[in-house]
């Protein structure tokens, strides 16, 4: 019976038990194990890049919201400043 998880460049990979873990073989009769090598240095390249980008972003917005927060506090003592106004020219008008 043919492997199941067997692809045509010679990799192979299969779970492992219940877990998220492959267990990857590579079949260097079938590959060229420097292209493959190069394949997975090449996406991981990209990968990192990514990371770094999604790094640089989550800076951006964590810096938005905390001007955001400032800005609604700021709101907040100016609201409940303006309510004890109200509150005090409603009471004199009694």
């Amino acid at each position: 019976m043919a492997n199941p998880y067997r692809s045509s460049e010679g990799l192979s990979a299969r779970p492992l038990g219940n877990s998220d873990e492959i267990l990857l073989r590579i079949d260097p009769a079938h590959a060229d194990l420097d292209e493959g090598i190069s394949s997975l240095h090449s996406q991981v390249r990209r990968l990192k890049s990514v990371a770094q980008k999604i790094e640089e972003e989550t800076k951006i917005q964590n810096d938005l919201i905390a001007d955001l927060q400032t800005i609604m506090s700021e709101a907040v003592v100016g609201v409940r400043s303006g309510m004890r106004r109200l509150n005090k020219t409603i009471t004199q008008q009694s």
